[in-house]
C-alpha cells in the first residue's frame, strides 16, 4: 500500500495513469517505450516494429542476447509509465538515465537501520544497482533517472556521518537507454544483458566491510594518504622517485593501466597486504632484495644497502574510483611508509578530466557494471564480460576455441571442471528461454491463490 501511495503523490505519474489506457505514442518514434530489441553485439542494435498502442496489462518480453522475442507473458497490475516524462508539448518519452557510483568512509555502527528504508526507496524510484552497508560506511553504484538518483543519494545523506559522498557520474549512451527503456517497459523484471544494470532490481547488502580488505585495524576514517588532482597526477607519477602502485586485481590490470606502474597480480583485495609485505620485506634484514625493490633500484639508479632502504621514498597508488586506495594508503601509512599518495576519484575521474593526448593511461578501464571497460571520455569500452568467471574478455577471446557463451573464456576454461560448466551450460538455457535467471518469478514471492 505503501509503494501504491507514494506514486500516486505525483501529479505528473497520476495524470500518466489516467492517459495509460488511451494514450498512444508516435509509431515513427526512433525509440518506442514498447519496442523489442534484438541484440546481437554491443555495437549493433536492431529494432523490430512496435505495437502503438500502450495497454493497461503489464507484458514481459522473452528477450535474451542472443534470441529474439517471442511471445510476452503477461504480467497484470505492473505500473507502466514510471519512466515516461513529458516535453513541452505535453508528449510523452522516456527520461534519460545516470550512473552514479559513491561512497564514503564513516563511523557507522548501527548501518543495518538503514537497509529496509533505503531499499524500500530504490524499489519504490525503480533504481537498479547494488549498494553496500557496513559499520565503516556505504558504498554502491546505481542507474536511474537523474531525479529518482539525486534522491536517493539525499535521503542517504539525511545522515550527518554520511554527508559528503564522493560521487561520480558516468554517462549513459542513447543505445542504452533505448535497451534499459525497452526492457523496463515490457520487462520490469530485469533489463537482460546488454542494459548497464538489471532494471529494477537492486541490492542493498550487509557487509563488514565496504571494500574488502580483511583488516579492521586499517581505519580510513583516521589516517589516510594524500589526494592527488587528475590533472596533478601526471606529474607526479613521472617524478623518478615515486613508485606507482596498481591497486586493482589481474583481471582489471590486464587490460589496462598506467604506463610504469607495478601490478601486484593479486585476485582479490585482500592479497594487498601480504603482498605488501612479502615485496616490501617489512621487518626483514636478510639482505634480499624482492622484485619491487629491484624495480626501484632500476629506476632511481641507487643500492638498496639496508631494509630501511627497501622502503620506497614516495608511492602514488591509483584504483578504479579511489575507495580501495583509501585503505590502502591507510595499510600503508600504518606499516611506516612516509609519502603516500592516491589518485582522486580513481581512474574513471583521470579519465573524464584529462585528454587523451596528455594521458599516460594505456588500455581500457574495467568497471563493475554492464559496460564492462570504458576509455577515455568514459564512453563504453570494446570488452565484454564472460559470465563464467565475470572477466572481461576481447574479440580475439571470444573466437578461441575455449570460448563458450555464458559458460567459458580462455581465462578460466581450463580451471571449471566439467561439471561447473554444465551447471553454466544450464543456467544460459534458462537465461535464453526467461530472459532472466530463475525465470519469471525470479527475485519475487509468487502470489498465494485460496487453492493453493
Amino acid at each position: 500500500m505503501g509503494y501504491l501511495m507514494l506514486r500516486c503523490r505525483s501529479p505528473l505519474l497520476l495524470s500518466l495513469r489516467m492517459l495509460s489506457s488511451s494514450y498512444t505514442l508516435n509509431p515513427n518514434s526512433t525509440v518506442s517505450l514498447l519496442s523489442h530489441f534484438h541484440i546481437k553485439s554491443k555495437t549493433r542494435l536492431s529494432l523490430s516494429s512496435p505495437p502503438t498502442n500502450i495497454s493497461q496489462t503489464m507484458t514481459v518480453s522473452k528477450c535474451s542476447s542472443s534470441s529474439a522475442t517471442s511471445d510476452p507473458i503477461p504480467i497484470p497490475g505492473q505500473p507502466l509509465l514510471d519512466n515516461l516524462g513529458l516535453d513541452s508539448n505535453g508528449s510523452a518519452h522516456p527520461q534519460s538515465l545516470v550512473v552514479v557510483s559513491f561512497y564514503k568512509f564513516a563511523e557507522f555502527p548501527d548501518h543495518a537501520d538503514l537497509r529496509q528504508p533505503l531499499k524500500q526507496l530504490c524499489e519504490e524510484l525503480r533504481i537498479s544497482g547494488g549498494i553496500i552497508l557496513a559499520s565503516e560506511g556505504i558504498n554502491g553504484s546505481i542507474c536511474g533517472t537523474r531525479e529518482s538518483v539525486e534522491r536517493v543519494l539525499g535521503f542517504i545523506q539525511t545522515d550527518n556521518r554520511l554527508q559528503g559522498l564522493r560521487q561520480l557520474e558516468s554517462p549513459v549512451s542513447p543505445e542504452e537507454e533505448a535497451i534499459h527503456h525497452g526492457h523496463s517497459s515490457n520487462s520490469p523484471l530485469a533489463a537482460g544483458e546488454d542494459a548497464p544494470f538489471r532494471w529494477d532490481h537492486v541490492r542493498v547488502k550487509l557487509k563488514k566491510e565496504i571494500v574488502t580488505l580483511g583488516m579492521p585495524t586499517v581505519f580510513p576514517t583516521q589516517r589516510v594518504g594524500k589526494y592527488v588532482s587528475p590533472r596533478d597526477w601526471n606529474a607526479l607519477i613521472s617524478e623518478p622517485d615515486t613508485v606507482v602502485i596498481d591497486v586493482r586485481n589481474n583481471y582489471e590490470t590486464r587490460i589496462g593501466k598506467f604506463k610504469g606502474a607495478i601490478d601486484p597480480c593479486t585476485t582479490a583485495f585482500r592479497e594487498f597486504p601480504s603482498w605488501v609485505e612479502d615485496q616490501f620485506q617489512l621487518g626483514k634484514t636478510d639482505g634480499k632484495h624482492s622484485p619491487v625493490a629491484m624495480n626501484l633500484n632500476e629506476n632511481t639508479g641507487k643500492e638498496l644497502d639496508s631494509p630501511e632502504q627497501k622502503m620506497p621514498k614516495r608511492v602514488a597508488m591509483y584504483c578504479t574510483g579511489g575507495i580501495r586506495c583509501e585503505k590502502a594508503s591507510s595499510f600503508l601509512l600504518n606499516k611506516g611508509f612516509k609519502e603516500v599518495y592516491h589518485l582522486e576519484g580513481g581512474i574513471l575521474k583521470y579519465l573524464e578530466e584529462v585528454p587523451k593526448t596528455e594521458s599516460l593511461w594505456e588500455g581500457e578501464c574495467f568497471v563493475f557494471d554492464k559496460r564492462v571497460s570504458v576509455e577515455h571520455g568514459l564512453t563504453e569500452g570494446s570488452f565484454n564480460l564472460c559470465y563464467g568467471c565475470k572477466q572481461p574478455v576481447s574479440d580475439v577471446d571470444m573466437v578461441a576455441p575455449e570460448w563458450e557463451s555464458g559458460v567459458s573464456c580462455p581465462h578460466c576454461y581450463s580451471s571449471k571442471s566439467e561439471e561447473e560448466k554444465e551447471r553454466a551450460r544450464a543456467r544460459q538455457r534458462q537465461f535464453k528461454s526467461c530472459g532472466i535467471i530463475g525465470g519469471p518469478d525470479k527475485g519475487r514471492r509468487p502470489k498465494s491463490t485460496p487453492d493453493s
